[in-house]
């Protein structure tokens, strides 16, 4: 195995430390100075070689078609590739490469051609420890499967409006990736189209449209990510066995404003998440879609919303145990005149549940039951929702209340409401439970007849990657 000194081979190593200090090595500084071409050293590598470069500004459009490691010797953000604007800054068609520690900048802004920070089109690549700035997508997988994603920090073109920006990690057919520890701002969406065993964790998505859109994609994991002030958290549309827990979802606002929103999504487990100041909590469009299936949604904590739970129409199928509802201006809503007990709601905590816990068991005496009274009036005449929340409309429930004109509408109803937020959740292990766990968590990701996958939750390193260094050996 080989390592080449890239600043060595290309000019003097004064040269490429740049025309300031390392607060001076942006986009806009690249385009100030000669770029040093990079394209022939990767031709020059051979398989397995490791190409180091110094602090400096190299020309981007690169095509790496073979496995080899190209790193920066030096910090990241002094060690630029710059695309000038045109096409694609790294293109990865092989397998077994490494990108570590670089900063890639200045795409093309060209949509059809998926003009990106990384385009990956091959497996068992590794993307860490890099940043993506000014890129329109930022790291681009198309039937490219087992690629670890890593630690990288990504934006798209921040001039361009919200919708017009790309993608910050897109994955088309794509299967068993793993997405983790990065940090992506500022970008467009976070998509998972058509992709299965994917395992998108510990990341923070934040300023963006989508924080994680799935589309018709199966059997992934997400967990312990960080979606802030997006306009949707998490939207899982026409896909099914999706497991989402130990997320945190803040401040989805605005009219379309949705923590996490299922749209004919099924076999869901929604598990152990914080959604919280967003406009609407939880958003259930016809889910779930398939027959005989379920969504379990367990040990959630909804609060501080407008809308806690949301639905569309009267559904089914939905199993709501031991989740925290606090402080919404709505716990559940239908947007239709219509209930939500065709559900189950069973030992869920609602803070605005008023009966007593005689016998001490952390249960209330009475069920907790949720009626549709004169508020309902922001929903069925839609200017009216401007006053959603004000004085004049919780005057007209309390009088509702006080002396109903006619019977109010049953909107669900816990048998076993919890009296505190703090409770032993009978959901631990919930296996059995619902009569359909589909792909439960001890088995996500295995080798099955049906998904011909051949991962597991387990932690692996196959390529060393918990080791920070990268056994660089000096010429």
């Amino acid at each position: 195995m080989l390592a080449v000194l890239a600043g060595a081979l290309a000019m003097p190593v004064a040269a490429l430390a740049g025309n300031g200090g390392a607060g001076e090595n942006t986009a806009a500084s690249a385009g100030r100075q000669r770029l040093i071409p990079l394209q022939p050293l990767i031709d020059k590598a051979k398989k397995g070689d490791i190409i180091l470069l110094r602090p400096g500004h190299y020309a981007g459009n690169v095509v790496i078609d073979k496995p080899i490691t190209l790193a920066g010797d030096g910090p990241r953000d002094r060690i630029v590739i710059d695309a000038q604007g045109r096409g694609s800054v790294l293109v990865l068609k092989t397998d077994g490469a490494t990108i570590r520690n670089l900063t890639l900048v200045n795409s093309g802004d060209q949509y059809n051609d998926l003009d990106a920070g990384v385009q990956v089109r091959g497996n068992f690549n590794i993307i860490k420890d890099v940043r993506i700035d000014e890129c329109l997508f930022g790291i681009d997988l198309q039937q490219a499967s087992n690629n670890i994603i890593k630690r990288n920090e990504i934006s798209s073109k921040k001039s361009l409006s919200l919708g017009l920006r790309g993608d910050g990690i897109r994955l088309w057919y794509s299967r068993n990736n793993r997405i983790r520890n990065n940090t992506l701002h500022h970008i467009r969406d976070f998509v998972v189209w058509y992709s299965a065993d994917n395992i998108i964790a510990d990341n923070v998505t934040s300023e963006g449209r989508y924080g994680l859109h799935f589309m018709y994609s199966k059997y992934n994991l997400v967990e312990n990510n960080q979606y802030m002030r997006n306009s949707v958290g998490i939207y899982l549309m026409y896909s099914d066995s999706v497991v989402v827990r130990n997320n945190r979802i803040v401040q989805a606002i605005g009219a379309a404003g949705i923590g996490i929103g299922f749209k004919e999504a099924s076999n869901l487990d929604i598990l152990d998440n914080q959604v919280l100041y967003n406009s609407t909590g939880l958003y259930l469009d016809v889910s779930p879609f398939q027959p005989e299936t379920t969504n379990r949604i367990y040990r959630n904590t909804i609060a501080f919303n407008d809308i806690g739970v949301r639905f569309l129409n009267d559904w089914h199928g939905n199993l709501f145990r031991d989740n925290r509802f606090m402080n919404n201006i709505r716990q559940v809503t239908v947007s239709t005149f219509a209930t939500a007990r065709r559900n189950v709601w069973e030992g869920n905590y609602w803070d605005d549940y008023q009966g007593y816990d005689r016998n001490g068991d952390g249960i209330g005496d009475t069920p907790y039951r949720l009626f549709v009274y004169a508020d309902r009036i922001w929903m069925d005449v839609k200017p009216a929702a401007f006053f959603k929340g004000t004085p004049v409309l919780t005057m007209l429930d309390f009088l509702e209340r006080l002396a109903p004109f006619s019977d109010p509408l049953l909107m669900l109803e816990d048998k076993k409401p919890r009296i505190s937020p703090d409770f032993e959740p009978l959901t631990k292990d919930y296996a059995g439970q619902g009569g359909n766990v589909g792909k439960v968590l001890d088995t996500f990701g295995q080798t099955t007849g049906e998904t011909k996958a051949g991962t597991s939750l387990e932690d692996f390193d196959p390529f060393g990657l918990k080791r920070d260094d990268i056994g660089r050996a000096r010429p």
